[in-house]
């Protein structure tokens, strides 16, 4: 298993995890392939030439916001996850970033343990934030450095 950065010939593979993880946020084709250029941070996890994770953020002045963040099911409990956390973060200490940010659906249990484990604490929430179906987002943070 390997990160890299997002490239094209990645966007399909990422838009099928999406497909498969309908509690994250449904993004286009075209939006991936703004990653690609590099307008936002993004990395892939990847094994045997298959896209089996990705994330996508962004830098906020001196924090990061995680933008899109998924793993096959299949492939999940393996540390692909946990790699393309520690790639952020690793980026995020290229210019400093003092702490990383991120929504997530109230419902998504697995991403909430997945969080917890990387030391991230719930600090707000925003009503009715996700449509389709209509949910709260819990607002999430991590300090670094």
């Amino acid at each position: 298993m390997k990160t890299r950065l997002v490239e094209n010939r990645d966007i399909d593979g990422i838009l099928a995890i999406q497909t498969a993880c309908p509690e994250i946020a449904q993004w286009t084709e075209r939006d991936y392939e703004r990653v690609a250029r590099g307008e936002m941070a993004g990395w892939v996890g990847e094994e045997e030439s298959s896209v089996l994770g990705f994330l996508v953020a962004r830098r906020v002045v001196n924090e990061i916001e995680i933008l899109n963040f998924a793993v096959f099911s299949e492939a999940r409990g393996r540390g692909i996850g946990a790699m393309l956390l520690r790639e952020t973060l690793a980026w995020g200490a290229t210019f400093g970033a003092a702490q990383v940010i991120l929504e997530v659906r109230a419902s998504n249990c697995a991403a909430l343990r997945f969080y917890e484990r990387h030391k991230f604490q719930i600090v707000g929430r925003r009503a009715r934030y996700y449509n389709e179906p209509v949910e709260d987002a819990l607002l999430l943070t991590a300090k670094l450095g």
